[in-house]
């Protein structure tokens, strides 16, 4: 059978062998909320890995749509049923919007996000220390910020889910926004995270690529040449300084390809990079054996 045949057949066969669970990231009000609407509460949906040998595995996925929507389909569920389908916990993160929030609200949602996970994580019965977070687009952006602004927790403080680390173990990041230099960033997404004149200082403190250290976790990327929306330039910088920091990175760049692709179930060439992370996940040893 072809292989993306096998991938879609899989995917129908898990999607609901377990309905997903929605958990607020915060009792009550949302720090910096705006009001009590769905937008103004930022969640995870927690889907279940498939099989008796999970792999103790986590991955939280942050969809794209330019800081101003979320993806929440083909960036998301579907996502979410593959990582189940290899043992793999997935988390889908809803957070909040431009321009509505700006940031550091997005950010502090994500960071949110892996401290409240991993601080459960003997609940979702995971390893603490095998978190990673995915993202698409601006989700992807979100994820490398995540990746390049994270800190140890801070025991002090009541909350015990403040207490764990906001680090990402790995990151995966598909056609990501890397950079909000204007030559290269997407610029919608800059409008709907800093607004109409973000100052320089902003614009650098949130170009991933210049904050990228030895500590920054090892990272997978996923582009196309021909991405019209956001450029390849992108995942070429942060993989580049990755490199320079000695941190482990894989990056594939297809030829053609249009943006926003997720699974790309239906196209033979893009559709093998989800094998290749599969690959990848497999030589680092976060699938179950």
């Amino acid at each position: 059978m072809h292989r993306l045949a096998i991938i879609a057949l899989s995917l129908a066969a898990f999607a609901h062998a377990q309905e997903p669970r929605t958990i607020p990231l915060w009792e009550g009000r949302a720090p910096g909320a705006f009001g009590d609407q769905d937008a103004d509460q930022p969640t995870l949906t927690f889907y279940s890995a498939i099989g008796n040998q999970p792999s103790r595995t986590a991955v939280i996925i942050a969809p794209g749509g330019g800081y101003g929507g979320l993806a929440m389909n083909h960036e998301v569920r579907q996502v979410a049923n593959w990582f189940n389908a290899m043992g793999i916990n997935a988390f889908v993160l809803k957070y909040r919007l431009g321009p509505r929030y700006h940031h550091p609200i997005e950010l502090g949602d994500a960071q949110r996000a892996l401290r409240l996970v991993r601080a459960r994580a003997a609940e979702f019965q995971i390893d603490p220390h095998r978190l990673g977070m995915m993202g698409f687009s601006a989700g992807g952006h979100l994820t490398a910020t995540a990746a390049t602004h994270f800190d140890d927790g801070n025991p002090e403080v009541a909350d015990p889910v403040d207490h764990a680390g906001s680090r990402p173990d790995f990151v995966i990041l598909a056609y990501p926004v890397i950079s909000f230099q204007p030559a290269i960033t997407h610029a919608g997404s800059v409008k709907n995270l800093l607004g109409d004149q973000p100052s320089a200082q902003q614009i650098d403190e949130l170009s991933n690529e210049l904050h990228v250290t030895s500590q920054t976790p090892p990272a997978f990327l996923f582009h196309t040449s021909t991405d019209a929306t956001v450029p390849v330039a992108n995942s070429l910088r942060f993989y580049e300084a990755l490199k320079q920091a000695g941190v482990p990175v894989e990056l594939h760049v297809f030829e053609v390809g249009p943006h926003g692709v997720g699974l790309a179930l239906q196209d033979a060439l893009l559709g093998q990079w989800p094998q290749l992370l599969r690959e990848w996940l497999r030589h680092r040893g976060l699938l179950a054996k």
